[in-house]
């Protein structure tokens, strides 16, 4: 990587970060010079539509600038992006479980939580039904409906999917959008989810904590993939057993038939759901930055290679352990950095790549992938001419990069140049680890594939039972969404620098490469190509 000049510049009253580096700049401090305006207090987390997040576009579209990128939004670097946003207002809401006519009622944040990804009836009463993961995947002869009476009932199911279905598919089964399109034909009003114990990433009070966050939907019109879901409900584990007395069943029986991998039961529940909602609406305008490293080849310069990560965060919220901003070093201001090391390692190297590069940094992705979700579909270049993601979210340089886990290793050849990258700088390659986490459908990387286009999310990887898989386990215990994802904490900045030399590896690779990556013949997800 090259330095860039020793000069540290203002602009629209934010500095330029890294332009004051010296000639014996240690590996990683440029990616870290980023992350640490992007995750300072004064952006106040980032949050889609506040101030804070404005600032940080403002600030990534000052460092393409800088880099001399082409602007590439419909307003200079900023795509604007419109949200309709809901908040419960839980005083006038309630949750109340009703058995042989007696009513149990919950306490919601103790109990249970009611969604508002989905726009939820302001009332609704309807018997339960388990349906096991809640899946129905014809390529599998996978059916969770089949001979249950479903008809205006809510389902109940475990987060997951069955060890029997290739992992993306199940994954794909389980996002928002294709859920509500099972639940919708098996005739059902809504869901309650309940997280299997053994794969959260976060313990429940945090998830309660965290409840009290904004949600949003796209205000384009068509964007709802939910219309009509009445309600939708995530369960505390740790009560589960309050909606399966009387069936026969307990939780604990469930979660061991599905970490055995068989196959779980499906069964009537004995009581019915209660739900009342009221809410608060309004609307917000946030930012997506998109900007192109021009290519050299006449014809290949008009295709482009997409990296992507998401900027924005959950902003301030409830206080744990005194501190209420959500600062989002590692999710995602350490996705961005990358970007911007990269942006910046092709403009100081003169780096000529035969197709165009775009970098798309996108809006919204916490709030369920919705800024990636509305560029995917309202591209800023012809939809055809984009020929692969590469997307950068929470990577986690928390120990040396050894091994890199690929999500969506199989499907493309995307996987083959990820391994090929990788083996030039004695790095292993594995696929998703852990697929009941679900991560292949958990990030940007999704609203790319599901318009044809090959695409991976990368993540520095571990070992099952080695000392780097405990360390990020307890990462995600205790700062995955918590205000102690901040400056404060340990990384390791060398591993950093590594793994966004890999990346601007793979992209140069794909840009060079005459063919169009593609996907396998047996990938699923081959079938939105032809679309």
């Amino acid at each position: 990587m090259s330095i860039l000049n020793s000069k540290r510049r203002l602009l629209g009253g934010i500095f330029i970060a890294g332009a004051l580096l010296a000639s014996n700049e240690a590996k990683g401090t440029r990616w870290w010079s980023y992350i640490e305006f992007l995750a300072s207090d004064k952006l106040e987390g980032r949050n889609t539509g506040s101030e804070g997040h404005r600032k940080a576009a403002q600030f990534v579209a000052a460092q393409f600038e800088r880099d001399g990128l082409k602007p590439a939004g419909e307003q200079g670097y900023i795509q604007p992006v419109k949200f309709n946003t809901l908040q419960l207002d839980e005083s006038k809401s309630s949750l109340t479980l009703e058995r042989n006519g007696k009513p149990i009622p919950l306490t919601l944040g103790e109990d249970a939580i009611i969604g508002t990804r989905v726009d939820p009836a302001p009332s609704v009463e309807a018997g339960l039904v388990f349906v096991g993961y809640g899946l129905r995947a014809p390529e599998s002869k996978y059916d969770d409906f089949a001979g249950l009476d479903t008809k205006g009932k809510i389902a109940v199911y475990i987060a997951g999917g069955p060890s029997s279905m290739p992992s993306a598919l199940a994954a794909h089964y389980q996002s928002a959008g294709q859920r509500w399109a099972n639940l919708k034909s098996a005739g059902m009003v809504g869901a309650i989810a309940i997280q299997n114990p053994h794969h959260m990433d976060i313990p429940w009070p945090r998830t309660a904590s965290n409840r009290f966050q904004m949600t949003m939907s796209l205000s384009a019109p068509g964007m709802d993939e939910t219309a009509g879901e009445q309600i939708a409900v995530t369960w505390n584990p740790a009560h589960a057993n309050e909606l399966f007395e009387g069936s026969g069943h307990t939780f604990d029986e469930l979660v061991e038939i599905a970490e055995s991998g068989k196959q779980l039961p499906r069964f009537a529940l004995t009581p019915k759901l209660k739900a009342k909602t009221a809410l608060q609406r309004g609307q917000v305008e946030s930012q997506n930055i998109v900007a192109i490293y021009p290519g050299s080849d006449p014809n290949l310069k008009n295709e482009y290679v997409v990296m992507s990560a998401h900027v924005d965060h959950l902003g301030v919220g409830k206080p744990i352990n005194g501190d209420s901003i959500f600062n989002g070093a590692m999710d995602n201001a350490s996705g961005v950095a990358a970007v911007l090391t990269v942006a910046d390692h092709f403009h100081d190297a003169k780096v000529k790549t035969k197709r165009s590069v775009m970098f798309v940094v996108v809006t919204g992705e916490e709030k369920g992938l919705l800024g990636s979700r509305y560029y995917a579909t309202h591209p800023t270049v012809p939809a055809r001419s984009i020929v692969a993601d590469i997307n950068t979210d929470m990577f986690l340089p928390l120990y040396p990069l050894k091994l890199l886990t690929v999500y969506g290793l199989e499907e493309s050849t995307l996987g083959d140049d990820a391994r090929a990258v990788a083996q030039e700088m004695g790095i292993r390659v594995q696929s998703d680890p852990e697929p009941a986490r679900n991560v292949f459908i958990r990030s940007d990387q999704y609203n790319f594939i599901r318009q044809g286009i090959p695409s991976v999310k990368m993540d520095f990887g571990n070992e099952k039972g080695s000392k780097e898989q405990a360390i990020n386990k307890k990462w995600l215990a205790e700062r995955y969404h918590a205000p102690s994802d901040d400056l404060s904490q340990p990384v390791d900045k060398e591993a950093a620098e590594n793994f966004t030399v890999l990346v601007g590896k793979m992209i140069e690779r794909i840009a060079d490469t005459d063919a169009r990556p593609s996907w396998k013949p047996n990938s699923f997800f081959r079938r939105y190509a032809a679309n």
